[in-house]
């Protein structure tokens, strides 16, 4: 049986520059949103799996977020690494936007 999600608001869609990360609190869950370029807006927990630092002090490049640590990459919408040094994923959460209001659900990952 699969969990409904749980959604949370995270702030005004113009709040969110394109292409820069940002920390938002989750209900006690650190997460990383962003808003692309191409107008979607992604969540992922915002800590590298290889050194535990926060991914929204990174840069996106190419639809990726790169850690700033040792330039481990994450791709925004699997949360898999394409480079080294990290080879575990990081959680992604479902975001919706409604109005003008970006919504994320950290109670199940996509």
């Amino acid at each position: 049986m699969s969990r409904q999600p749980e959604w949370h608001a995270v702030g005004a869609l113009a709040d969110f520059e394109e292409d820069k990360p940002e920390r938002c609190e989750v209900e006690d869950v650190a997460v990383m949103v962003v808003r692309t370029s191409g107008g979607e807006v992604h969540a992922l927990f915002d800590t590298c799996s290889h050194a535990e630092v926060p991914l929204s002090e990174g840069e996106i490049v190419d639809g990726e977020i790169e850690c700033w640590l040792h330039g481990s990459t994450f791709n925004l919408s699997t949360g898999k690494p394409s480079c080294l040094p990290a080879v575990d994923p990081v959680p992604v959460y479902p975001t919706k936007i409604e109005g003008d209001v970006v919504y994320v659900a950290t109670n199940v990952e996509l």
